[in-house]
């Protein structure tokens, strides 16, 4: 009822009011008046209160929307009208006498391709009936597997001027492996035997007046003979990395004889960004002497050192960093005496710039096993009588920079400090006067071994440079200060040392090579007497070793692929040095000879 009077009053007032603003005032007035009766029933018949909600459903609407025109029309009193722009080409030849050269490509010289040989023969004669021959095999048996054999003789009838017995040598050698490199694991066998001949000839200088016949009963000859077998297994993207095992045995003409077992284990396990490394350590080491230098009693040792060397690795672009630690165990059998040593094992490298410099560091310590065959490899003069025992490294404290001054030039200063205990020395054995119970070596003219507890201060520096294919050279020089506990000196240690090497190719026919050493002076120690030694009237007497420079130069000719021929020169200034006391080398020496490649 209410919508219809409204409708009739918008009806009747279409003419004067809009009906959409009159419908709007009219709903006001309208629930105005509602509000009102119902305020004033509920004072009158107090029906309560009641709210109500009038809700209007929202009907949007959307506007019509117009264009920009591009180009709009304008009411401007004034308009100004488009200009017509009319444009030609005028085009002019232009007269070139440049004419481009049709490209060619450089010739390139091809350098003849090095022909690669199997195996090669080498052959030399030279002064003091001195012999030179090298025979290298090399079998390919598939793809992944080789042969390989080895064999050298050198050797001399000796004639060094002053010297009253026989001097001659001879080292005969002959080697032979198996590689297999598989996929995942690389495999190596080899085995070798070698013997060798010295004379004992370094008599002192109360032999001079000696006569002929009593010369006659010392024989110098001496004689060692060895053999060795060993092997590696490497195992790629495994725990256990490296395997290595060998066995060597050595007699000499004198019933002496050594056994030598020795065995690592590499085993490496990633962490995170670390790599945990643990190598095990096995070298067992048992032999004899007849007898003694100035007692008939015999020598017996047995010894064994087993270590565990584990370490952490960290290596990123610049910083490599090793922390680890060395534990080892040493029995020796024939005193019924076991040690146990720990040893530091920390090693730091960081490029500070690039490969233009880097630095680095440590600490380590190891348990070294001394033996027979080492000891003949750097004086096979000494006598079989040793008395063999480790040395005790605590610790060796090092640090150095190293780098390239450019791509063909690099350097490595370093300096350390080792502190060892047990440390093996060369020494003379006391002169008792002439012997003629068929040891030739009784006559003060061999070297025993003693140990001492040696602190030693080194600093040393080497240069390398690599111009090309043409040439190369290396410079190294050392500097050791020794502090002794026991010896008066530490005997047979230069404090200084130096050499140099260079190759060259002159020609691609014609090449070369020349190498220069020189080791500074030393000293050892002259004792007479024997088992009943008078201190009083026999002291002991240092004697003085000079230092030597030894110059040597060898020049070779390819004839062609397969043939050359070479000379080399040694100890060319002629100085007839002594490299251990009483021992002179020989003079200048030559040799003539030729190496031929092949293909079986």
């Amino acid at each position: 009822m209410l919508n219809s009077v409204i409708n009739n009053l918008i009806k009747s007032s279409n003419s004067i009011i809009p009906s959409s603003f009159f419908r709007s005032g009219m709903l006001v007035i309208v629930t105005l008046l509602l509000s009102n009766l119902a305020a004033f029933a509920q004072d009158k018949n107090d029906l309560g209160t009641e709210v109500v909600n009038i809700v209007k459903p929202y009907s949007p609407t959307i506007s019509d929307a117009f264009k920009v025109k591009e180009t709009p029309s304008l009411n401007d009193s004034i308009t100004t009208a488009k200009k017509k722009v009319e444009y030609s080409i005028f085009s002019v030849p232009v007269a070139s006498t440049f004419t481009p050269a049709k490209g060619k490509a450089s010739n390139v010289e091809k350098s003849k391709p090095l022909q690669l040989f199997d195996n090669y023969a080498t052959l030399g004669f030279g002064n003091y009936t001195s012999i030179l021959g090298e025979l290298y095999s090399n079998f390919e048996l598939s793809r992944t597997d080789n042969v390989g054999l080895y064999f050298r003789h050198n050797s001399s009838q000796g004639g060094i001027d002053g010297v009253l017995l026989d001097d001659k040598f001879y080292d005969t050698s002959l080697d032979a492996n198996y590689t297999s490199r598989q996929k995942d694991a690389s495999y190596r066998l080899e085995v070798g035997v070698e013997n060798e001949t010295f004379n004992w000839y370094g008599l002192n200088e109360s032999f001079n007046s000696i006569t002929e016949e009593s010369l006659a009963t010392i024989d110098p000859k001496h004689s060692y003979t060895s053999g060795y077998a060993g092997g590696s297994v490497g195992i790629e993207a495994s725990y256990f990395e490296k395997l290595s095992a060998n066995v060597r045995y050595l007699g000499d003409s004198y019933s002496s004889s050594e056994f030598n077992f020795s065995a690592l284990s590499e085993f490496s396990f990633p962490i995170s960004d670390l790599s945990l490394k643990v190598d095990v350590d096995l070298d067992y080491l048992g032999g004899s002497f007849d007898r003694g230098y100035l007692l008939d009693n015999g020598i017996k040792y047995s010894l064994f050192n087993a270590g565990v060397l584990p370490s952490l690795v960290y290596i990123n672009n610049d910083l490599t960093f090793t922390l680890g630690a060395a534990a080892f165990v040493g029995l020796d059998s024939e005193n019924s005496n076991t040690d146990f040593f720990i040893y530091p094992r920390i090693n730091v490298s960081y490029r500070l710039i690039d490969e233009l410099l880097i630095a680095y560091g440590g600490i380590e310590g190891t348990l070294e096993q001394n033996t027979y065959y080492d000891f003949k490899e750097e004086n096979p003069f000494v006598s079989p009588s040793l008395y063999i025992a480790p040395s005790n490294t605590m610790y060796d404290a090092f640090g150095g920079i190293k780098g390239k001054f450019t791509n063909s030039i690099g350097y490595n200063l370093r300096a350390s400090y080792k502190n060892v205990d047990n440390q093996a020395l060369f020494r003379l054995n006391e002169f008792t006067g002439l012997q003629g119970d068929g040891r030739g070596y009784a006559q003060g003219n061999s070297f025993k071994v003693v140990y001492d507890d040696i602190q030693t201060l080194s600093v040393c520096g080497e240069l390398n440079v690599e111009v090309n294919k043409s040439f190369s050279l290396g410079i190294t020089g050392t500097y050791n200060n020794y502090n002794t506990e026991g010896e008066m000196q530490a005997w047979n240690l230069p404090s200084l040392k130096a050499s140099l090497f260079a190759n060259f190719n002159i020609t691609e026919e014609f090449y070369g090579g020349l190498s220069f050493f020189y080791v500074g002076k030393r000293k050892d120690l002259y004792t007479t007497g024997g088992p009943l030694f008078d201190p009083i009237n026999n002291a002991p007497v240092e004697v003085n070793i000079d230092g030597y420079v030894d110059v040597n130069l060898h020049l070779g000719y390819r004839l062609n692929d397969q043939l050359s021929i070479f000379a080399k020169g040694s100890n060319l200034f002629d100085n007839s040095y002594q490299k251990w006391a009483n021992y002179k080398v020989y003079g200048i020496q030559g040799l003539l000879g030729a190496t031929y490649k092949f293909d079986w």
